[in-house]
């Protein structure tokens, strides 16, 4: 089964995380959110159940 053979696949992965890993990722880190996260307190909504018709 040639799907099993790692051979061929193997290298191409790892080239492919460092190449992730050190030059695609800190380019992506670098970056500022737009919409930085605030510290608002979590409210929970008040559910009601729903009305079915046949009970």
């Amino acid at each position: 089964m040639p799907q099993l053979n790692p051979s061929p696949w193997f290298p191409i992965m790892l080239t492919t995380w460092l190449i992730y890993l050190t030059i695609i990722q800190p380019k992506l880190l670098s970056f500022t959110p737009t919409n930085p996260p605030s510290n608002m307190p979590s409210l929970t909504p008040k559910t009601t159940p729903w009305p079915w018709p046949w009970t």
